[in-house]
């Protein structure tokens, strides 16, 4: 679910888009002026949140972004194995997620609280509360 669209020069440092179909944070953006014939262009750096991939973009300032809805939820770890058995401390339902991140899956034990957030239906412990 997509929470509003913006143009590309309306996309500041922090701001979570959608590219290419995947949820990026956008890490650094240098806008140049118009032109006598043009419209402004945007360079944009941006880092996956759930691949961690980084992408450079080149595009004119008009052209638009979907903001994506992101919820942030709290979980305990009830199992640890290929993928991270957690309870949600609000609904109480239980869910099989996968951790990306290495050095999180490390500090993980059993009955420990997480933070995970829903990203467009894709959910990721994001880190250890």
């Amino acid at each position: 679910m997509v929470a509003k669209i913006i143009d590309a020069t309306e996309a500041k440092v922090g701001t979570n888009i959608i590219i290419e179909g995947e949820v990026y944070t956008v890490k650094r953006t240098d806008t140049s002026k118009t032109g006598k014939h043009g419209h402004a262009k945007v360079r944009m750096e941006a880092v996956g949140i759930i691949s961690n991939q980084k992408k450079v973009l080149a595009v004119s300032g008009h052209d638009r972004f979907e903001v994506p809805i992101i919820y942030k939820k709290r979980g305990q770890v009830l199992s640890i194995g290929n993928k991270i058995g957690l309870m949600d401390l609000e609904s109480f339902e239980t869910l099989e997620l996968d951790c990306p991140d290495e050095e999180i899956r490390a500090e993980l034990e059993i009955n420990s609280n997480v933070e995970y957030w829903d990203i467009e239906g894709i959910k990721v412990i994001k880190r250890k509360a």
